[in-house]
């Protein structure tokens, strides 16, 4: 969830933030090669200057909208330049085969995580160029529901989509059918973006599909598969304490139908069953064979590609009976050839880029030694409870994804309960802002002038609420 944040705390606030956020464990320690010595650069020059250029790094991230600057510029320069003064101080002081295997450690997991969301990504796409997705609004706006069902619809709509599919496509296919609907209708528009924020994002959290966080944790090992569904009651929680309480200010009017005809092009409905086939075989392979994740969903695109072929010479095949040989069928084609390669153009390649810099950027700080500034008050002095809520807090001010990757690579030494509860609240926890996550920050555009930041922080406290009536609940159900 890549958000841009607002820079209103003071100075040691953002610094504790930061370094809470940046402090990974050493990669080495991580990879158990205890024979090599990491350097303690945490006060040397090489170190603070890292330390400052990630700052200034996210800064211009917080400042995306208004430089109109991708977020993944500055994060990538970043991480070049903090590996090469790493490379400069190990080259100097220690042994630099110690630095080139932490740098590598790092890649692999990013590589790892890159090959699993291009493959996601290019099936969400790929639905979505088949007007799956559209079908869906084009269902939902012609219905004629009344306002308070749309609210309830959406909502519960966009928390059992996002397991699936990213929250941030779910958020703005229900947000598109809140705006159609309620069209004129203020209130009942921003009330409406809010519960599907809450809800995208809580239901991102009990699967590992459904958020980039969920994905870290389950991909590092710390909670198999069939563990996140342990989430499921307390994410419920986390998203209906809020929707009950904002339902109550929706009139039971009923708004005149629409009429919007959609249909789902060839081959649509093949691929929903085809991803679900490549979930499925993802998760058996891991649980059964102990292969990454990433081997499941690249097998799955495989696949993927093999149907898209088929639907490509079933489109130029359709063309050729209609126009007859020649080159009219490919100057002006009835059907567009399906092409998978366009699918995959479109996936999010400056989040993708984005978390490469991140990646590179934090592992470096945490090479550094950064962890042994704020392990103590994390971990030891707060305890894993209080310093897991707090991971929620700062997700929704900072960003979760360098947050859970630090938490990750920190590795503290706390019970499985405690891992599933930082899965929680470092998911849910970036809708107690409109710019905690991706969603909240896409809606903002999307309704724009209507579900503001402003708006959102109107009903912060009942999302407060329901965070920590999830948290709660998590306790209860799953122990500490």
């Amino acid at each position: 969830m890549i958000t841009s944040k607002p820079l209103h705390s003071s100075f040691w606030y953002l610094m504790f933030f930061i370094i809470a956020g940046v402090a990974p464990s050493s990669a080495i320690a991580s990879m158990g090669q205890e024979t090599k010595t990491m350097l303690d650069l945490t006060g040397h020059w090489v170190g603070i200057t890292s330390l400052i250029i990630f700052v200034i790094a996210y800064v211009v991230v917080i400042l995306e909208e208004f430089l109109h600057l991708r977020k993944s510029k500055p994060v990538m320069l970043a991480a070049g330049l903090i590996w090469l003064l790493i490379a400069i101080a190990y080259t100097q002081l220690g042994d630099p085969s110690v630095m080139e295997d932490a740098v590598r450690h790092h890649i692999l997991e990013y590589a790892e995580l890159l090959l699993f969301l291009l493959a996601a990504m290019t099936y969400i796409n790929t639905m979505s160029e088949r007007n799956v997705f559209k079908r869906l609004r084009g269902w939902l706006i012609t219905s004629g529901f009344s306002l308070r069902s749309i609210f309830w619809i959406t909502g519960l709509l966009a928390f059992f989509i996002s397991p699936l599919a990213d929250n941030l496509t779910t958020a703005l296919i229900m947000a598109a059918v809140v705006i159609a609907v309620g069209a004129g209708n203020t209130a009942f528009i921003t009330v409406s973006c809010i519960n599907v924020v809450v809800a995208a994002n809580a239901g991102g959290a009990f699967s590992p599909f459904g958020d980039i966080t969920t994905l870290m944790v389950w991909q590092k090992g710390l909670v198999e598969f069939s563990e996140f569904f342990a989430l499921f009651i307390p994410s419920l929680i986390n998203w209906l304490i809020p929707a009950a309480i904002m339902s109550l200010t929706i009139p039971k009017a009923r708004p005149e139908a629409l009429s919007e005809e959609v249909m789902v092009k060839p081959g649509g409905y093949v691929i929903v069953g085809l991803f679900l086939f490549t979930i499925t075989m993802t998760v058996s392979m891991n649980n059964f064979f102990h292969l990454p994740p990433v081997i499941g969903m690249m097998t799955g695109l495989s696949v993927l590609k093999f149907y898209g072929y088929w639907l490509k010479r079933s489109s130029m095949r359709l063309n050729r009976d209609i126009h007859g040989p020649g080159e009219k069928a490919l100057e002006s084609p009835t059907v567009a050839p399906f092409d998978i390669y366009k699918s995959m153009e479109h996936a999010e390649w400056d989040t993708l880029m984005f978390f490469y810099g991140v990646i590179l950027a934090v592992g470096g700080l945490g090479t550094i030694g950064y962890l042994a500034l704020v392990s103590n008050v994390m971990y030891v002095d707060l305890g894993p409870t209080w310093a897991n809520i707090l991971v929620g807090i700062i997700s929704a001010i900072v960003d979760n994804i360098p947050v859970m990757f630090a938490v990750l690579t920190m590795n503290p030494d706390m019970s499985h309960a405690q891992w599933l509860l930082v899965t929680l609240t470092a998911g849910v926890g970036g809708s107690l802002l409109s710019i905690g996550s991706a969603a909240g920050v896409a809606l903002m555009g999307q309704a724009r002038g209507v579900y503001t930041f402003f708006s959102h922080l109107k009903w912060s406290w009942a999302i407060a609420l329901g965070y920590a009536a999830s948290i709660w609940a998590h306790l209860l159900i799953n122990g500490t």
